[in-house]
């Protein structure tokens, strides 16, 4: 069994840790990229699923598990978008709410 050792915490290997500042401005692109890239991937999954369907219904050569997994994949993935979007929007609705 391997010995593990830690270093304390002290404000010199804070200061090394944080040394790397981030603006607010680069802060916010890196999120609304973040966000925008996701939101892609919602929309690709919709995209891929319709496509399969469509594939199935004219009587093209697919598996139904395939078209099946990706219908189920764009829904879970939708709704996990819905769920978060909820959540910000009640977070927002909170701070209004607070008196200052």
């Amino acid at each position: 069994m391997k010995s593990v050792t830690f270093s304390p915490v002290t404000s010199a290997n804070l200061q090394k840790t944080s040394q790397k500042t981030v603006s607010a401005s680069e802060t916010q692109k890196s999120f609304s990229s973040f966000l925008k890239d996701s939101i892609e991937k919602v929309n690709q999954a919709q995209i891929e699923s319709d496509k399969l369907t469509e594939k199935l219904a004219k009587g093209q050569d697919v598996d139904l598990h395939q078209v099946m997994i990706a219908s189920q994949k764009a829904s879970i993935s939708l709704q996990l978008t819905l769920e978060i979007r909820n959540k910000a929007v009640e977070a927002y609705q909170e701070m209004m709410r607070m008196q200052v």
